[in-house]
């Protein structure tokens, strides 16, 4: 974690690098209490995960989340706001099974919508998580 001169933000996380170009985004921010993610899609080996169903894109992107939140000191307990997009509405049922096994007690607030992706995968998903910096 780095924190930006004369902010209370901490940058978390190494830089997100796609077919060798660093994107000019965070992976994370701590701001105070409250961890923000950048919309995570599915990678395999470095490069966006174009392949596989909508269960594997999940798999994908989630374990990347969990990995992402671990690097801020928080764990999937601590997310307590997601933002889902999905390239195909029909893809929601097998995305949702695999999302409910990685929240599956006390699930955080969502909004899910179906959109024209910029990457060529099925889905992304940003979240939230508050963890107070002292605990």
């Amino acid at each position: 974690m780095s924190d930006s001169p004369g902010t209370r933000k901490q940058i978390i996380g190494d830089p997100i690098v796609i077919g060798g170009r660093v994107l000019s985004v965070s992976r994370a921010i701590r701001a105070g209490d409250f961890v923000y993610l950048t919309g995570q899609i599915p990678m395999a080996d470095g490069a966006p995960m174009t392949t596989g169903t909508i269960e594997e894109q999940t798999v994908a992107v989630l374990d990347d989340i969990t990995a992402t939140l671990e690097i801020a000191g928080c764990d999937r307990n601590d997310v307590v706001k997601a933002t889902v997009w999905l390239r195909d509405r029909a893809d929601f049922a097998g995305f949702d099974d695999v999302y409910g096994q990685y929240f599956p007690v006390d699930p955080p607030t969502r909004s899910a919508v179906v959109s024209d992706l910029l990457v060529d995968v099925r889905v992304e998903v940003e979240v939230v998580a508050y963890r107070p910096e002292s605990g």
